[in-house]
């Protein structure tokens, strides 16, 4: 990796922790370069504006996303063992200490559920490749023989995903100590529910 890529890389990655916490309106070139102590001349030169900033922001967190969550999940063996992993990964990711603010995928959701444009576009397409996945382990698990044939896959990816959306909002914003317990026990019926 050159330079360049390297500075880049280091500058995506501080983004990345500012827009968690600051969300990504609150990400602007004039912010990042006092935190990185850049110049905004030279920001702007990798990025051109705040608009395509939050695009690559937005880019570089859905590619740690399927580094830390998806493609460490699918070495675990098909079927149930994959789902669980996939779910212990992505709490993971939820309370990792790098994104201050909690996952910023899901801040940027909400951010961005009524604003047209790249961001939205980007967001809502690597978000359906996420359910999708999530269905597709689903209808594995089918194969494994581990849940029922006559269960809805998709229904399960919206289940699943659920699960992960209330345990950040009850550990992030309200803060209950109990909620990784509540999605764990949330989580363990859903599976229940699927088996045959």
């Amino acid at each position: 990796m050159g330079k360049g890529a390297e500075t880049r890389e280091r500058i995506l990655d501080q983004a990345v922790r500012l827009a968690s916490r600051d969300g990504l309106e609150g990400l602007t070139i004039g912010t990042l370069s006092a935190e990185l102590g850049l110049s905004k001349s030279g920001l702007f030169s990798h990025f051109g504006s705040k608009d395509e900033l939050q695009l690559q922001v937005l880019q570089a967190a859905v590619e740690r996303f399927e580094v830390e969550v998806i493609r460490p999940a699918l070495a675990a063996p098909r079927g149930e063992p994959r789902i669980r992993a996939l779910f212990e990964r992505w709490l993971t990711w939820v309370n990792a200490l790098d994104s201050p603010g909690g996952c910023i995928l899901i801040a940027a959701s909400v951010e961005l559920d009524d604003r047209p444009g790249p961001q939205r576009d980007f967001l809502v397409q690597s978000h359906r490749a996420r359910v999708a996945a999530l269905a597709k382990a689903a209808r594995i698990a089918v194969e494994a023989g581990h849940f029922r044939a006559d269960f809805d896959p998709e229904q399960f990816a919206f289940d699943f995903y659920a699960i992960t959306l209330g345990y950040h909002d009850s550990n992030r914003l309200l803060r209950d100590p109990r909620a990784e317990e509540r999605a764990r026990n949330l989580f363990e019926r859903l599976l229940a529910s699927c088996r045959p």
